[in-house]
Parts: C-alpha cells; structure tokens; sequence
C-alpha cells in the first residue's frame, strides 16, 4: 500500500484544520528507499531474506532516518513549529515501519495473496496514533489480527519488531483479535484510551474498519460518563504526584501540570464524548470559541516545540525541563536576555504563561461538560448524574448568583456594566465561601481589557480588593482565581510583571507569583490555629494582631520587584509606598508594610548567617528592627516566606534559629522587660531536657546537662537534643570517635553525626570526608561541648531515591572520617576525582568574600559566598585554617546553587585581624578556593596526623 493510499483510509489522523497535510519532500525520498530496498533484495540469493541482506536493510533505513531526522530538527530551528516537527516525525516513521512490514511480506515470507486467515492490520495507538511523535518517544503497535490466524501474521510482526529494536526504537506492542480487543477496552481504561487514538500504518483496511465500527459501538457508546470521570481522576492524581501546581521550576512538559498529557486528557474526553476528531470542531460544538480554540493549538504547537527540542538536545526522552536543559532550549528557541531577565527566565516565563493557558482551556471545557452532566459539588473528581442544584440569590447584588454552590453571573453584561464587578466577584465569592462557575471565569477573561486605570482608582474596587486580601477564610483560594483569570495582574501592574517569573537557580521551587501566593495562604493556615504545634510563636503573634491589613500586604509584595536591575528589597519598597495608599492603607500603614518589605530578608539572614550568642549580634539587628510591633510582625513574614520557598526548605532547625533570635533581641527592644529572660529561658530548656531523659540516672543526666554550652540549650530544638543525648550516651563506651546516620525522604536529607575531639581542623575534615563521597552539604551545626570533645551534625543533600542507597553513602563517608582522623589517608586523595556539581555547569556566580570587625566585639566575621560544589567547606575551611585563624564558630547555609558560609575567626592569640595587609590576604587566598576548584590541597596533608586528634587505628 503506497503512502498516498494509506492517506485516503477512513480512520484518517486528525489534524489541525488549518496546518497542511505534511509534505516529506526534503525530507525523506520514499522512492528511493523502495528503490534501495528492491535493490537488496534482488541481489540477495535468498530473495531479501538473508542475514546479508538484513543488514544491508538496517543500514540503509538508520541513514535514511537520521537524515530526515536531521532535516526535520533544521526545520524546527526554521520555522519553529513543534506540532509540525511532531508530526513529522510521525509520518517519517509510517513510511518506516510500512516499508518494513511491506518488504517483509514480499520478500521475506514472498506471499503475494494473503488468505482471510493471514490478515493483519499494523496499528498505530497512543501518541503515535494521533499522528504525533517527538525524537524519543515510544512506539506504540497494535497488531490487529483476524479470528483464526496463521502462522504467518506473527512470523511478520516478530520480523517488523525485531527490525525496529535494532534500529533503536522502544515499541510498545500488542497482538489481539478484535474481540480481545474490544474486551480488554471495556474492562482498561488506558487500552480504551490507546485505542481510541488509532491510525492503520500498514496492512489490511477492512480489519481496521471493523475494529473501529466495533470500538464505537461496544465500547465508546453510552459509556462517556464513566470515560470522563475516569480521565478526570486519572489526571488529578497525576498532578498530585506532581506536587499539584503547574509552577514547579523545573517542569516536566509532557506529565506535569499545564503540559501536553493535560491537552491531550482534553482531546480524548472531547473526542469521546462530542464524537470530533479535530479540535476546531470544539469551536462547532459550541464548547470553545475561536480565540480559544486558537489558544489550544498555540499552547500544543509550543510544548511540542519544547519537547521536540530537549529530545534532540540530550538523544533521549527526557520530558523534565530541568535547570541543565533550560539555558539550551531557551537559545534553541531564541530567547534573548533582557536587563533584570536572562534568556532563560524570559523562555521560563513564556513557558509557565502557557501552562497556565492549558488550565485556562481546561475550566472552559469543563465548563461546557457541566452543561451536560451537574455535580453535587465542586471541583472535577467525577460525574455523577444528579438534579443541577437550583440558582440561588446572593443578598446585596442583581448581577451574581449561586449556581450549584459557585458563583455566577446572571447575563453577558454584567462586568461591561460595571467594570468594579471585575473585583467584586472575588470578594462575594471570598464572603459566601463559595468557588467560581467556569462561565463565569471564561466571562471574567474575555472582559480584561476593562481593568483600567480608572478602575485601578477606583475607590470601591480597591477596598473589595483588600477585603479579599484579608479574607478571613482562605484569601490564597480567591487570589490564585483571580491571578489565573488574568485580573490580579491587570488590576496590580507590578505583580503582572512577575505572573509566571521563574528565578534560575536551585532554591525557589516556584514562580514568584506562587510563591507570594503561598505565603499568604501560609499566614491563613496560621490564622486558622493549623500550624498552632509547628510554630507556635508565629501563632501567638499572629493571634493577638490588632491589625493584619499590613501583613497581609507585605506578603503580596516582597518579592514583587524580582526580576528587576535593581535590588529587588529596594525597588519593592518604593512599589509599597506607591501603591498602599491607592489600597486605603494611612501614612503609619504605607511605611510599615514599606519597612517590612525593604527588610524581609534581615531576619533569616541574621538567624542563619550570624552568632546569636554574640550580644552584637543582638543589638545590630534590634537597631535595624526598632519596635517589638516591628520584630513581631517580621517574625511571621519570615516564618511565611521561608515556608513557601519549597518543600523542605523549612525545618525544625531553622524555626529555633528564629525563635531564638526574638527572644534574644525581645528584652533589647523593651528597655530590659522581657516575659522571659535570658537566664530563665535557659534554665526551663534545661530542665525540659533534663524531665525527657528522667529515666537516666541523676548522676549521669546531670553530668551529660553540664557538657553544653548554653547556646546549645537555646538555639537546638528539643528533639534533636534528645537525639543528641542517646547517641552520645551510646557513643560513651571509651570510643574517641562515633558516628550516626539518619535518612529524612520528606525533607530530602541524610543526617550525620559525628563525636570526636574538637580541633581546629575537624570541620575541615569532616568536610573533605563528604566531599570525598560526592555528598554536599546543605547545613551544618557545630556544637563544641566542656570536656574538649565536638558534636557536629552535618545535613547532606540525599541523592538516591532508596533508604538503603543513601545509608551506604553516608557509611563511605563515615568510613571517611574514621580514615582521616586516624591518619590512614589525607583529604588530597578523596578529593582527586571528585565530579564538578550541578551549579557549576549552569551558573555563573562570582564569589564574594568579606572580612567585617564591626559585626562582633570579640571575633573578626568572615562572609563567603559564591557558587557550590562538592568539597567547597572543605576547601575553605582547610584555607583558613592555612591562614593561621581560629574558627569560633561557623555557619553554614546553602540556598540551592549558592552557599553562604560565615565563620567567625580570631588569630591564633585570640584577637581580631585588624592588619589590611592581611585581610586582603585573607580574602585573596579564599576567593582562589572558588577561582581554582581544581587545584591541589597540600595544605590538608599535614592536618591528617592521627596523634593530633587522639584516635588510632584498631
């Protein structure tokens, strides 16, 4: 059967009504390869049936195939088009697979008339079934065979397979009957859903046909209630696998949430149920518009395009858009930088936009559905036929309804009428608890070009708004309505400009418009007394506020100026104080929410980057904060904003440093009155300790409370203090040197202990040990105890899926520190090979480093910042310590790809370095740590004496 045959069968791919049939003229010469193939297999002995010949037929299609391969990837550099290169690639792989199967019959098997028993139809289902393919997906067959079958069908089939297996492919095969397959469709929903996308590839037609006529009529009708719940239930558990948000940084475009599967779950319940085979035909159908329906084929051909281009890019199919793919396929689609946005973030952003219009589509659709099918309730978990409930009044307003508990509009004019309507929905809705009816958002977007800047001034729509800010019940529900619909962008410029901006780096999960949202819906939970356990200083706080309009405020807009040339705490200060009094907010208001915007960042800087046992500490950022209202109200802005930044940013660890940090600079702001001081809280923490561990002897417990420092006791959690506590009471049997290991799947870390005698360079080694496994270390705390002996706690970055994987990596590194601290190798030998981390391949961060005496009375403060990688703390350390400094303590904080280390150092007499001379060492030799990564570490041989750490070999 000639290609052009094969196009005219009845089951025709359906296509765009406004993309041309594809033309593989350029492409891939179908006459030639017969030609090619006819040649073989006339000189061949055995007719084109030899191994001889086998092989002369696999090299001449893996050239054809690259070749057209090659051309179609310089055609989507071209034009651009992904839906054209998908489907492409799927022709070309027609004419593949056909030339085989043909080939097979004639030469092969030479049967020329094929007996009722020897028929087959070579089907192709799925993605390859719609008639798209990228460069790696599967290939999906079904070999659609007759009642009674011969031999010869499945002698042809292990033939056509066998030839694509070594051409490379990965196909997904079947061989059914058309009964089995009809039975296996009512009983699957992912085989009912494979079959529905079907095209013949090769073979015999009328098998084909029946199968369709037998398809449609047992298994598809009546039966589209029960497809479509299924679809819709299939894709949500999808997206809850997905962390349910389409704002992941690093999304993966053929599954992820807004990606193609979501268009494709679309198609499927429309080719179901409306019985169309083209999208435009949803334009007939009445479900989308032309606008829309236009939307829907933009939004594919672009995911198309992406993931055409990130096949190509890495020869295999990798549907995560991940950070080492992004800056490629942002310069493969020709995205530019501009100032404040790399090109890749520009890409990002576009990215994320479309994803959000998949969503878009996805509500209007469903809205068309529930025409047809009403719920009991909202949300779209399954279809269950019920009495639509019956439209209900909302008191105050003519122009909204209740509709099936959702919210309405009761005619086409309402928001012309009255553009304030375009914010009063949100806050009725907001009021009456109530979600939104699909027409009523497709409404919303089609009127968005009434969001002026007379409605931006308009008194009543800016009080509705900030009424739906502070909703009491859930305000993150209503403004991600109102930021999907296109509104909250419209209505609040400065936060438009940041609707779907990613930030390129490895430590914000979200987009900045998702991230601010889930702040607020952070502070809501709080609100709510859901987080009362977790933190229950925030709790209070937030309990006793007399007024939440600034908090509130402050979370929508601390991050609103990302992406700009200027610091982003600055810029958005200045959009504070612009736009707070066009919310209603007074003079006292504006520069508060001004304050806690331009300084979100100083209190989980200051908790995780300073000494809070340095009384300097304390009193520079009680200058900086200047009221407890202030303290108190940054305290939960930064609890919210460190809990939305992604899952596990936010640890038990991080909420004492802050804790500790308010307490600390509590009695500082009250003239010396406090609820608790200093010595109180210390001594309750030791006597809370002291109660959990009463099952240990007196003698013992007080003798273990006495080998901690007082900070130890105020800024560690009590849980991880009784960790401690067993782990040192069985580390007391003599040993000089013990170790622990705990796995944490939620927070994506494995914890070390470790217990030996403290050292200038222990913190040096211990790093060198993890860098020498290829472990990175996110957080370290240091805790140096009365008898001369250090615990240190070292969290690491987890690496492997199983508990059992990172248990044995975190026993190398074990055996690592045992091997260091007894001498028997040096940190020069682990380090050798070790591998360039992630953030060296993708970024570009120039390392910063800064000596400042200012900042402690006792100690000289040594900040270093710059981009991470394996053996990084090792490597800084060891050069201080070369330096001839005393680390007093360290701070160790990762953010993704950078690393924020602040050590707090004196020389080896104890005083602070105050020669210029030698700070400019200082700084010199550690920016050469990041300057030369590669470079030897002599100067970690000579701290490898065992003798220096007391612990021998056994």
């Amino acid at each position: 059967m000639s290609l052009i045959e094969a196009r005219s069968l009845p089951a025709k791919r359906q296509i765009p009504a406004d993309v041309e049939e594809i033309d593989l003229v350029g492409i891939l010469d179908i006459e030639t390869l017969r030609g090619g193939l006819a040649a073989i297999a006339a000189g061949d002995g055995a007719n084109g049936a030899s191994p001889a010949a086998r092989l002369k037929i696999l090299a001449l299609l893996k050239q054809i195939i690259a070749d057209a391969r090659t051309a179609i990837e310089e055609a989507l550099f071209e034009d651009g088009s992904g839906l054209l290169c998908a489907r492409k690639l799927a022709s070309v792989q027609d004419v593949v697979v056909r030339e085989i199967h043909d080939y097979a019959i004639r030469h092969v098997f030479q049967t020329a008339n094929l007996s009722v028993g020897e028929r087959m139809a070579v089907v192709a289902v799925g993605g390859y079934g719609r008639g798209t393919l990228a460069p790696g997906s599967d290939i999906d067959l079904l070999f659609v065979l007759p009642y009674k079958q011969s031999a010869l069908g499945e002698q042809v089939a292990e033939y056509l397979l066998y030839m694509l297996w070594d051409l490379g492919f990965k196909v997904g095969h079947a061989s059914r009957t058309v009964d089995e397959c009809i039975k296996l469709a009512r009983a699957d929903f992912t085989i009912r859903t494979s079959i529905l996308e079907r095209w013949l590839v090769a073979g015999d037609v009328e098998l084909f046909a029946e199968l369709g006529r037998r398809f449609d009529a047992e298994v598809v009708a009546g039966t589209s209630e029960e497809f479509i719940a299924a679809k819709l239930a299939e894709r949500e558990a999808r997206h809850a696998k997905s962390g349910n948000t389409r704002y992941l940084v690093e999304p993966n475009v053929k599954e992820g949430k807004g990606g193609l599967r979501d268009l494709h779950t679309l198609f499927w319940i429309a080719k179901y149920h409306y019985r169309v085979s083209t999208a435009e035909a949803l334009v007939e159908a009445g479900v989308f518009s032309r606008r829309e329906w236009r939307l829907f084929v933009k939004a594919e051909d672009f995911l198309w395009a992406v993931r055409c281009h990130m096949h190509f890019a890495t020869g295999k199919a990798e549907e995560r858009l991940a950070f080492d793919l992004q800056p490629e396929i942002a310069k493969r689609l020709g995205y530019n930088s501009h100032p404040g946005l790399k090109d890749v973030e520009r890409f990002m952003k576009h990215y994320f936009l479309i994803a959000k219009d998949v969503g878009d589509l996805t509500r209007i659709f469903c809205a068309a559905l529930e025409e047809e099918h009403a719920k009991a309730a909202p949300g779209l978990k399954g279809f269950v036929r019920s009495l639509r409930g019956r439209a209900r009044k909302i008191p105050g307003t003519l122009d909204f309804h209740i509709d099936n508990n959702r919210i309405n509009v009761t005619g086409p004019n309402v928001f012309r009428d009255d553009p304030v309507n375009l914010i009063r929905i949100f806050r009725l809705a907001a009021m009456h608890q109530l979600e939104y009816h699909p027409d009523a958002l497709k409404l919303i977007r089609r009127s968005l070009r009434l969001v002026d800047a007379a409605l931006r001034e308009n008194h009543d729509a800016n009080s509705l708004f900030l009424d739906v800010l502070t909703d009491r019940f859930d305000p993150a529900l209503h403004l991600r309505r109102m930021n999907e619909a296109g509104v909250l962008g419209r209505f609040i410029p400065d936060f438009g400009r940041i609707v779907a901006m990613m930030q390129f780096n490895m430590y914000h999960h979200y987009t900045v418009d998702e991230h601010l949202l889930r702040t607020i819906d952070t502070l809501s939970l709080i609100e709510h007394g859901h987080l009362a356990d977790e933190l229950p200083l925030a709790s209070g706080f937030v309990n006793a506020l007399k007024d939440r309009t600034p908090l509130y405020v402050a979370l929508l807009l601390h991050d609103i100026a990302k992406g700009r040339p200027a610091d982003h705490s600055i810029a958005g200060a200045k959009i504070a104080r612009e736009l707070c009094p066009r919310l209603g907010l007074d003079e006292r208001e504006t520069e508060l929410v001004a304050w806690l915007v331009e300084d979100h960042l100083v209190m989980s800087m200051t908790a995780q980057q300073r000494d809070l046992s340095d009384r300097k500490t304390i009193l520079d950022f009680a200058e900086k904060v200047r009221t407890l209202d202030r303290l108190k109200l940054l305290t939960v802005l930064t609890v919210c904003d460190i809990r939305a930044v992604g899952p596990g940013v936010w640890n038990g660890w991080k909420g004492q440093l802050l804790r500790t940090l308010y307490l600390e600079t509590e009695p500082t702001l009250t003239g010396g009155f406090t609820q608790s001081s200093r010595r109180e809280r210390l001594v309750r923490a030791r006597l809370r300790l002291a109660d959990r561990l009463s099952a240990w002897p007196d003698a013992e417990r007080d003798a273990y409370l006495d080998l901690h420092y007082p900070n130890y006791f105020l800024t560690t959690p009590l849980e991880e203090q009784l960790r401690h506590a067993e782990f040192l009471r069985e580390a007391s049997d003599g040993r000089p040197l013990s170790t622990s290991i705990r796995t944490d799947r939620f927070h994506g870390i494995t914890e070390i202990m470790v217990l030996a005698p403290d050292h200038p360079r222990l913190l040096s080694l211990l790093a060198g040990a993890c860098a020498g496994a290829g472990a990175n270390i996110a957080d370290a705390q240091i805790f140096t105890m009365s008898d001369g002996r250090a615990l240190d706690v070292m969290m690491l970055n987890r690496e492997f899926e199983s508990d059992d994987d990172e248990i044995r990596r975190a026993e190398r590194i074990c055996d690592n520190i045992e091997r260091l601290l007894q001498g028997r190798d040096v940190p020069a030998n682990l380090l050798a090979h070790r591998k360039p981390s992630r953030g060296a391949r993708l970024f570009n961060l120039s390392p910063r480093i800064r000596l400042d005496n200012d900042l402690s009375n006792q100690f000289t403060v040594i900040e270093v910042e710059g981009l991470d990688r394996p053996g990084l703390l090792s490597d800084i350390t060891g050069a201080i310590s070369d330096l001839n400094l005393d680390i007093r303590s360290a701070h160790i904080s990762t953010y993704g790809e950078k690393v924020v280390d602040v050590f707090y150092v004196t020389d080896l007499i104890g005083t602070k370095i105050t020669s210029d001379s030698r700070a400019e060492r200082i700084e010199a030799r550690l920016k050469a740590v990041f300057d030369n990564p590669e470079g030897e570490v002599s100067s970690l041989v000579a701290m490898s004496s065992p003798r220096a750490f007391g612990i021998t070999a056994r």
